[in-house]
Formats: structure tokens, sequence, C-alpha cells
């Protein structure tokens, strides 16, 4: 079997509004959503997708023309079903642009699967769970409307709530305060701080601040690579920190535990460069005594589908994950949307990813792709 074709288009999804207007955190409003769609196809008439999410730089525009110049010739006449070697041959060629290769890593996987008549989690080592527990974000808003957004969660079963914070310390103080009020004792509150306290001093002083309200986990705090201020922020507080921007590859994963400055890894499919890689980040993380969850970008069905996959068969997922990104938009690309509910999402029932692809829509989504360019 050989790879004979690779289709690499942009698409921009619908974000859901929250609130009423687009959702916002420290990264900036979700408005305009640059990802990709990736596709490739085998002589033998099997294909696999994969989808290009990020809500960094460079998007999905640039990131397909990088897979069509750089990755494609690499690939095309190879075997899919040598994914190691693919996978270090796509690094030996283009270093970064981990959400590219992560969408054909996960092609290349749901082409296996298909082949094996086996779903992806089945790849990854099999399940040690039937469904992944979930966290969802509460985005900027006033206090009243974060305090709503998340009884709501609560209601649909969800028991972690993750607040978005960054929008300066009292703002901050109140929509945590309130939604503790709002949600009670019992469910776990968690904060991601996206990156937006610069200093030690800064998120030492906003952590004493909130902790009286219980907080689980406090994620990413500090920018991506002041790795050595994060393990002295440890120090300082006994809250959990958890890496998120810190942590896109294996190598990120081995520099902060050697550093000491986490006590939760948040893995992502599309910024490990896919299931291969966010496996192994598991696994030195599991060797290290670090426990992980999954995060989310958020990415539509496809990659959300990825996300769950991995999710079941990962022994070293120890928190309520992110898996939950498709909820992020007003409308999907699957013919069967995933099951979401009761706070768990389901691995899709079929082989390789277990999901199809509505073309129709990804068509819509590649027009407004262009409009948006």
């Amino acid at each position: 079997m050989k790879i004979k074709r690779i289709v690499a288009v942009p698409i921009s999804p619908p974000p859901r509004q929250y609130y009423g207007r687009p959702h916002q955190t420290a990264l900036g409003e979700f408005l305009n959503v640059d990802y990709g769609f990736v596709k490739i196809e085998t002589d033998e008439g099997y294909f696999g997708v994969g989808e290009i999410c990020t809500v960094f730089r460079p998007g999905g525009r640039l990131l397909c023309q990088q897979i069509d110049d750089y990755l494609a010739p690499v690939l095309l006449g190879e075997d899919p079903r040598r994914i190691n070697y693919l996978v270090d041959a796509m690094d030996a060629v283009l270093p970064g642009a981990e959400p590219a290769k992560a969408a054909i890593d996960v092609a290349l996987f749901d082409i296996v699967g298909k082949l094996l008549e086996t779903p992806v989690y089945n790849l990854l080592g099999g399940m040690v769970r039937e469904r992944v527990p979930l966290s969802h974000a509460v985005t900027y808003g006033s206090s009243e409307e974060m305090a709503g957004l998340a009884t709501e969660l609560t209601q649909e079963g969800f028991t972690t709530v993750k607040v978005k914070i960054g929008q300066g310390l009292e703002k901050d103080v109140d929509a945590v305060r309130a939604i503790r009020q709002a949600i009670g004792p019992s469910v776990k509150l968690r904060v991601d701080a996206n990156m937006s306290w610069a200093t030690t001093k800064e998120a030492i002083a906003a952590i004493r601040r909130l902790e009286e309200y219980n907080i689980e986990i406090v994620e990413q705090p500090l920018p991506r690579h002041a790795i050595d201020a994060m393990a002295e922020l440890r120090r300082m507080t006994d809250q959990l920190i958890m890496a998120d921007e810190s942590v896109w590859t294996p190598m990120d994963a081995i520099e902060c535990i050697k550093r000491s400055a986490v006590d939760v890894v948040s893995v992502y499919v599309a910024e490990s460069g896919g299931l291969l890689k966010a496996a192994r980040t598991f696994s030195i993380c599991e060797a290290a005594g670090i426990p992980c969850l999954i995060g989310c970008m958020p990415g539509t069905g496809i990659d959300t589908a990825a996300q769950i996959h991995l999710g079941v068969a990962m022994n070293n997922l120890k928190f309520d994950s992110d898996s939950c990104g498709v909820r992020y938009f007003s409308e999907d690309c699957l013919v069967r949307p995933l099951k979401i509910e009761g706070g768990y999402s389901y691995p899709p029932e079929g082989v390789g990813l277990g999901i199809e692809v509505d073309e129709s829509v990804l068509l819509r989504w590649q027009g407004t792709a262009q409009n948006n360019a």
C-alpha cells in the first residue's frame, strides 16, 4: 500500500458565541478561525482524515501550504502504515509546524485503523477506560455572565469547570468568586491564565487571592518559555501548576520535568504533532510520576475524535480533560455527531477514527476561509 494523494485545504468553521458575542480569552477573540482539513488517499482505496487546528501562528492557510511544499513530497509513495518512520521524515524536512504534522499523523492512524478493521484507540494500546471525563471552559464575560455559563455546564453534567482568567486581578477574583458561589463546593474549579501573568510575583499575588475558592489546578500561569519562573512559582505555592503552552513536544515535557516546573501536563494532539507524539508525552510524564490530561485548541469533530481515542487509551490520564472542543463551534462537519453527554466524551463506534465527514459542510467552510483571507 502506498500514499498516492494528500489534500490540504484551509477551512474556517464557525465559532459558537457566548453571552451573544465571540468568546474571548487572554489569547484574544475566537472569531475568524484559520484551520485546515487534510485527507490522505492510498493506491488501494483507503483514506484517512485529519485536522489542522491552532489558535497560534502560523495558521491553517500557511500550514496547508507547508504540507503541499514540504511534507507531501516526502510522504507520497510511502507506506502509510510506517507511522514512526513517516513522523521522523516529516520532522527532518520541516522543524516545527506541529499542527500540520498532527493532521497528517491522525489521517495515517485513521487509514491503518480502517485497514486493520479496528478503532484507533486499539492502535494506541487499547482501552483503559470507556469514556473521557470532561472539563469545560468559561470564557471572558462579566462575573454574572460567567457564573451563569458555569451553572449551565454543571446542569449538563460537567463536574469540572475551567475559568479563563487574565481580565485583570479584580475582575478575575470577582468572576471566580461568583462561579464558586453558583456551582457550589463539590464541582471542581480550575483556572487557566493562558500565559497572562508576566512574572512570578504577579502570579503568586493572584493565586493567593484565588486560592480561597478551592482551586483544583492553575493552568499555564506564565509565558511559554518561562520554565525557571514556573519552577519558582511551584515552590512558592501549594496549588497544582499545570503546563499547557509550555509543553508542545515530548522534549518540552522532558525539559519541564527536569527543571521541576510542573505538577500536571496538558497534552494536545495538535500541539504534540499528532497521536504518536502525544502518546509519547503521556509515557514520559508517567515515568516521571507527572499526571496528565488532554487539552484542546479547540478542534472540530475530527480533532476531538482523535483526542477521545487518545484519552480512552492512556493510563496516565488522571484529571478531567478538555476533549469536547467541538462544542465551541456552532456547526460541525461530522455526519454523525460525537457522543458528548453527562460530562463525558465517548469514542465513536467504527474502525479508524470511526467518523464520516460531511463534504458539503467542508466546502462551505472552505468558502468562508477564502472570504476571510
